[in-house]
């Protein structure tokens, strides 16, 4: 697990109401209305990030792309390099296509 996030009953309340989901109409509709809609462009923005990374698109692509900062952009890729969580995805979603 990522020590960057606490174990708290609080994110294992959010993550679980996450797993309960089970259409994008149930995802679209959950964090629509948890976040704001910059906090959702950004979470998306992320994700296109690392989905473009793992398909050995170069930064200058990637920036022209999306609009997104080299910081961003080098943020999701250390992540995407080190952690689990966008690997995890990726490796989901690229078998489901």
């Amino acid at each position: 697990m990522n020590k960057k996030l606490a174990n708290t009953e609080a994110h294992d309340a959010l993550f679980q109401a996450i797993l309960s989901l089970e259409t994008i109409d149930e995802c679209r509709a959950f964090f629509d209305d948890i976040c704001t809609i910059k906090e959702l462009q950004d979470l998306s923005l992320r994700l296109r990030v690392a989905m473009m990374l793992n398909e050995g698109k170069n930064y200058q692509e990637i920036c022209a792309a999306t609009g997104a900062s080299t910081a961003t952009i080098c943020r999701v890729n250390k992540c995407l390099t080190y952690g689990e969580g966008y690997r995890a995805v990726l490796d989901k979603t690229t078998d489901e296509q």
